[in-house]
């Protein structure tokens, strides 16, 4: 006969080793982020773990280990939720093992040498075939959500059209030339979208579109990642060329990063993580303001139109930036403020700290 009702008294009298335990708590959940060694991905690295989750970090060779852990390590204490895998962008061998039981993804990595700004071929592959290895691996893994760092060029119109301000709903010009770089931001993010349409999974994907990011380095390896204001500072820059930025500042960009991590209403949706429009001579002016003897090498003449034109014409690089003289493309991050309530701080906040951390490092 099947017993019903209240258990028996010899069943409350069971020992104790025969009572349920209670359940043990939960682990973090795991996050990869690609390229470490990277300015906005070191950032990342930091914020995650300071929300308590378990980091996995993808560095072409482990010998930055070290310089990351040390770095992660002057802002928060890692303990043993972070570790790291060997991955390139441009190979399969490693993202298994990346991705393996990682419930999220940031996939920061992206191409930004400056030896090869002229050289689309030496950005493309690991831009958009590297996402395309990412996209793959984690829907394999299944993965929650891949959140990937794009650029607000990718959703700018031509530069030949009226300036206006950009929402997450325009797409580029693929006829278009741009330098390198960001062609091959554009084209990754293009391609990662027709991936994952043709590709059904419970992995969603969500991209964040930042415009200039700047703000405190980690590493004097991630200066190049803020060179306008390292060169600017270093008196490199003879004079400002009649070019504007909306500037985001890196821990605001990596906190949109995670808002859209795990938002349910980000799922398949661009975000636009830019803040305020500055042109170059208000730059260099801000940082003279505000950094006094410091800034002492930071240009105080503007550039004349005709003068950058005339470099450009012996410089393939700056010829790939003379259609964006004097033009104001800005883009809103209203979509970002109103579903993940977003904020960027101000540019002079961002500016100043970009700077004197780059004087801290030794960087200047």
């Amino acid at each position: 006969m099947i017993a019903t009702g209240a258990p028996s008294d010899n069943a409350r009298a069971a020992p104790s080793s025969a009572r349920p335990e209670k359940p043990a708590a939960l682990l973090p959940e795991t996050v990869l982020v690609t390229g470490g060694t990277g300015f906005i991905g070191g950032w990342c690295i930091v914020e995650l773990l300071r929300r308590g989750y378990s980091v996995r970090t993808t560095v072409r060779n482990l010998s930055k280990e070290n310089s990351v852990r040390a770095a992660v390590a002057s802002m928060v204490d890692a303990n043993d939720r972070l570790s790291f895998v060997a991955a390139d962008l441009t190979k399969d061998a490693g993202w298994d093992a990346a991705l393996a039981d990682c419930q999220y993804v940031l996939h920061v990595a992206s191409p930004l040498n400056v030896k090869d700004a002229a050289n689309v071929e030496a950005l493309l592959a690991p831009a958009r075939d590297g996402t395309l290895r990412v996209l793959r691996g984690a829907i394999a893994a299944g993965a929650k959500r891949v959140v990937m760092t794009s650029a607000a060029t990718a959703a700018t119109p031509p530069m030949s059209s009226p300036d206006r301000i950009s929402d997450e709903t325009v797409w580029f010009d693929p006829n278009e030339t741009v330098d390198a770089y960001r062609h091959s931001k554009r084209l990754a993010e293009r391609a990662a979208w027709d991936f994952m349409k043709d590709h059904a999974s419970t992995t969603s994907l969500t991209t964040v579109l930042p415009g200039a990011v700047f703000g405190p380095i980690l590493t004097p390896d991630s200066a190049s990642s803020t060179a306008i204001i390292q060169r600017l500072l270093q008196g490199k820059v003879p004079a400002n060329p009649r070019f504007g930025l909306q500037i985001v500042d890196v821990r605001d960009l990596v906190d949109l990063h995670i808002r859209a991590m795990t938002h349910p209403l980000a799922a398949g949706e661009r975000f636009m993580g830019v803040g305020e429009f500055m042109w170059m001579s208000d730059i260099s002016r801000t940082l003279r303001e505000q950094l006094g003897e410091a800034a002492n090498e930071v240009p105080t003449r503007n550039m004349p139109d005709w003068l950058f034109r005339a470099a450009a014409m012996v410089d393939p690089e700056l010829r790939a930036m003379a259609p964006r003289l004097g033009k104001m493309h800005r883009h809103t991050a209203a979509k970002a403020e109103r579903l993940l309530d977003w904020r960027s701080r101000p540019a002079v906040t961002t500016l100043v700290d970009c700077a004197k951390s780059l004087i801290a490092t030794g960087s200047v």
